[in-house]
């Protein structure tokens, strides 16, 4: 499928998403209460059939986080970037997709390492790197007062 057939099936699916123009790959961003609703239909539909999680990782623009999947669909060669805002600093939870994708479960762990993102009903959400009271060193706020890091 090409990026405008892509797109068009996504605006019919999702029409309260946004679609960000002249991006190199499609992207889609969503509420982050709507993560797995959408993640479940995004695999599921055959039209669409994202049947593959390549990443997910986080951005913090300070004034939220955004979280960034990147799927793909190996039946039809279709890429998609998801993305949707975290707003809350202090306690920044959505749900997890690892039900959808199991490629989710390490990719998770490590968005949760290093950006502090919980993800709800994770089968074994943990830090990976880091110790339990470290922090969190991908915030624009990390302050590490041993090793005199700032952000």
């Amino acid at each position: 499928m090409q990026k405008l057939e892509l797109l068009a099936e996504l605006q019919k699916h999702f029409p309260e998403a946004e679609f960000p123009e002249n991006t190199q790959l499609t992207e889609m961003v969503i509420s982050k209460d709507k993560i797995h609703e959408v993640a479940a239909v995004l695999k599921a539909d055959e039209t669409l059939a994202f049947d593959y999680l390549i990443s997910q990782t986080a951005v913090d623009w300070k004034e939220k986080m955004t979280l960034v999947y990147h799927l793909e669909s190996v039946k039809h060669r279709h890429t998609l970037v998801l993305k949707a805002d975290v707003a809350d600093r202090e306690n920044p939870q959505v749900e997890t997709v690892s039900d959808i994708w199991p490629t989710a479960i390490p990719h998770e762990c490590e968005v949760f390492d290093l950006f502090g993102i919980r993800f709800n009903n994770h089968p074994a959400l943990r830090r990976l790197f880091l110790e339990d009271d470290y922090g969190y060193p991908l915030r624009k706020d990390f302050r590490d007062e041993v090793n005199f890091i700032e952000r």
